[in-house]
C-alpha cells in the first residue's frame, strides 16, 4: 500500500510540478505528516525530490527525472482516461485506486502524446449526472467499509456474511458464496449463491458485511455476462406483465422511462412504433399508458385494453354534464 502511494506521489510531482504538502495530502487522501514521511523516504531512496521555501514553496522533482513505467499507445491511454472520467467512487469503492491508475497512465505516455491524450479525454463525457431533460442519474451510496469487505471476499474467493435489508423485510444476517460484482446505471449488485440457490443482492441494501475465512463454494471460471443475462430474464418473468404497445415516436422515451424492460421494437405501418415491453404489474402498465393519453395504444393483453377503456369511459361520464 505504501509503495503504491510513493509511486503516486512521484507521479503527481512529475505531472503537476511543485505542490505543497497539504495539496499532496488531499490528492493521496492521507495526512500531511504522512506526506512528509513519504518525502523523506523518497529522498533516502535516491529520488531527487527537494523542498522550496517561501510563500509559493512546496515539493518538486529535479527537472528531467522520469520513473520507469510500462508504456501505452495513444488509443489505449485515451480509453483508460475516458473511462476514468466517470465518478470513480461509484465503481465498487475504487475511486482512489482509479485516480492513482490514471496518473500512471498519463506518465507512461511518450512526452509527445501526453498532452494530446489528456486533452482528448476531456472531449468525452461518460454518464453525466443529468440527461438533456435534467433528470438526475440515480446513484446509490454504499458505505466504504462494507464495499471493502464485499470486494475482498469476491476477489479472495471467501464466504461473505452480509446484513441485508430485503424489500419489505426486517434486515437480517445471511452467509453467501460471492461470485462477482456488477454495476448497472449507477446501481451495484453482488451475484452470489446461498445454500446452492442463485441470488442477486443490491449493494445499497447491505447495512454491513464481513469477509469470512472459509472458502466460497463457486466455480473457478465464471462468465458474469451470461449469469447476469440469466438473472435478468428470471427477474423479468417473476410476477411481471408483458405488453404490446403502439406509441407515437415523440413519446417513446416517456414510455420507456416507465417500463421495466424493452423486449423488442419495430416500426409500425403508420410511422408509429410497436414495442414489446415489460412492466412491474398490470396496475403499473395501466398507469404508464394512461399518462400518454392518445399517443399510445395497448394492443395486448386484452385485460389491459379493457381496464383503460373502463377508465376512459368513467372519466367521460364524469365530465359529460355541466356541474
Amino acid at each position: 500500500m505504501r509503495a503504491d502511494r510513493l509511486v503516486s506521489l512521484v507521479l503527481l510531482l512529475r505531472q503537476r510540478g511543485r505542490l505543497t504538502a497539504d495539496t499532496l495530502a488531499r490528492e493521496l487522501e492521507v495526512s500531511t505528516r504522512t506526506v512528509l514521511r513519504d518525502i523523506e523516504a523518497l529522498s533516502a531512496a535516491g529520488v531527487p525530490v527537494y523542498a522550496e521555501r517561501g510563500r509559493h514553496g512546496g515539493f518538486a522533482l529535479l527537472a528531467g527525472f522520469r520513473t520507469e513505467l510500462t508504456g501505452l499507445n495513444h488509443d489505449e491511454a485515451l480509453a483508460v482516461l475516458t473511462a476514468g472520467s466517470k465518478r470513480g467512487e461509484q465503481v465498487f469503492g475504487l475511486g482512489a485506486a482509479l485516480a492513482s491508475a490514471m496518473r500512471k497512465v498519463v506518465d507512461a505516455l511518450p512526452e509527445s502524446h501526453r498532452a494530446t491524450a489528456s486533452d482528448a479525454a476531456q472531449r468525452f463525457l461518460v454518464d453525466p449526472e443529468t440527461d438533456l431533460l435534467s433528470r438526475r442519474l440515480v446513484t446509490e451510496e454504499v458505505p466504504g467499509s462494507t464495499m471493502i469487505e464485499v470486494r475482498r471476499a469476491v476477489l479472495a474467493g471467501h464466504k461473505l456474511r452480509i446484513h441485508y435489508a430485503a424489500t419489505g423485510q426486517t434486515p437480517r444476517w445471511r452467509t453467501v458464496d460471492p461470485i462477482g460484482l456488477v454495476t448497472v446505471r449507477g446501481r451495484g449488485y453482488l451475484l452470489a449463491t446461498r445454500s446452492g440457490a442463485e441470488r442477486a443482492y443490491r449493494l445499497s441494501r447491505m447495512l454491513a458485511a464481513e469477509e469470512l475465512p472459509e472458502p466460497a463454494q463457486r466455480p473457478h471460471q465464471v462468465d458474469l455476462d451470461r449469469i447476469w443475462r440469466e438473472r435478468a430474464a428470471q427477474f423479468l418473468s417473476d410476477g411481471h406483465i408483458t405488453v404490446l404497445v403502439r406509441v407515437n415516436p415523440a413519446r417513446r422515451e416517456d414510455l420507456l422511462d416507465a417500463a421495466v424492460a424493452v423486449r423488442a421494437e419495430e416500426p409500425d405501418a403508420d410511422g408509429w412504433l410497436r414495442l414489446d415491453l415489460t412492466f412491474q404489474d398490470s396496475r403499473h402498465a395501466e398507469w404508464a399508458l394512461w399518462q400518454l393519453s392518445t399517443d399510445a395504444e395497448a394492443l395486448t393483453p386484452q385485460s389491459l385494453r379493457t381496464a383503460l377503456h373502463n377508465r376512459a369511459t368513467a372519466l367521460a361520464t364524469r365530465y359529460a354534464d355541466s356541474p
